[in-house]
């Protein structure tokens, strides 16, 4: 991949910080980003190696990206996220709540820490980083944040209650703050995706559980997370401009059959 410039979508001279950026859904938004032109802000809390590699490969594609060590749940990192894009950059005009953690356990056997740590970080996590950078958003009467939600906040998910809830949570805080938000021209949009090839549907890879889930989704296949990384970028653009407060479903047309 080469950084380019898109005639359609361009993020030039815009900063986005994405969190949860060394793997996955959140490694391919950030080199999406950086490919049209936006300073990047690589986050991980735990895989600072792989997050070192996610900024090489924007530099060696032409593109400028930092990272910084921050655990989402804890409000002083997310501040830290903040500053040192600051500090580099000059501004954040994006926000991708992306991190996310899953610890499955059965209702009645969840204790309070698995409870708690997932809500932690899905859930206090994006609102930890959406506090922080609001300050700076609304002295520039602009902004745009991006919650990465699931399809298991919609239908539930056996097993996960902990994740489903937090990610119900992020529907409903992203409709509310869209309200709170849209006087300071700052837009709040979400997007719930189905099932993505990443390592937290490495279950998947399991034969009874492949066939019982791709059986449900009407394209047939796991969603990519390059797939993924493209509905977040348009999301944050400006050809997105009049959403806001909504979540958008990209599950390849999960329960339709």
């Amino acid at each position: 991949m080469k950084s380019c410039k898109d005639p359609w979508i361009s993020f030039d001279g815009s900063t986005v910080i994405v969190t949860g950026s060394s793997r996955g859904i959140g490694r391919a938004t950030a080199l999406e980003f950086a490919r049209l032109g936006a300073n990047v802000v690589v986050n991980a809390s735990k895989s600072v190696d792989e997050m070192l590699k996610v900024v090489e490969e924007i530099k060696a594609i032409g593109g400028n990206a930092i990272g910084v060590q921050a655990d989402v749940s804890i409000f002083e990192d997310c501040v830290k996220i903040v500053n040192e894009s600051l500090k580099t950059f000059g501004s954040v005009d994006i926000l991708v709540n992306n991190a996310g953690i899953a610890i499955p356990a059965m209702s009645w056997k969840m204790d309070d820490d698995v409870w708690r740590k997932v809500l932690d970080v899905n859930l206090t996590g994006a609102m930890n980083c959406i506090r922080a950078v609001l300050p700076h958003m609304i002295e520039r009467r602009r902004g745009i944040i991006v919650n990465v939600s699931s399809i298991a906040g919609i239908y539930g998910l056996i097993g996960n209650s902990n994740y489903v809830a937090s990610k119900a949570a992020l529907i409903g805080l992203t409709r509310s703050l869209a309200m709170e938000l849209s006087k300071y021209n700052i837009r709040v949009v979400g997007v719930a995706f189905g099932f993505i090839e990443t390592e937290m549907t490495a279950w998947l890879k399991e034969p009874k559980w492949r066939e019982r889930y791709l059986s449900r989704i009407a394209l047939g296949r796991l969603g990519t997370p390059e797939e993924a990384a493209n509905i977040i970028v348009f999301l944050a653009s400006n050809k997105a401009s009049y959403i806001t407060g909504t979540t958008i479903i990209a599950d390849g047309g999960f329960g339709q059959l």
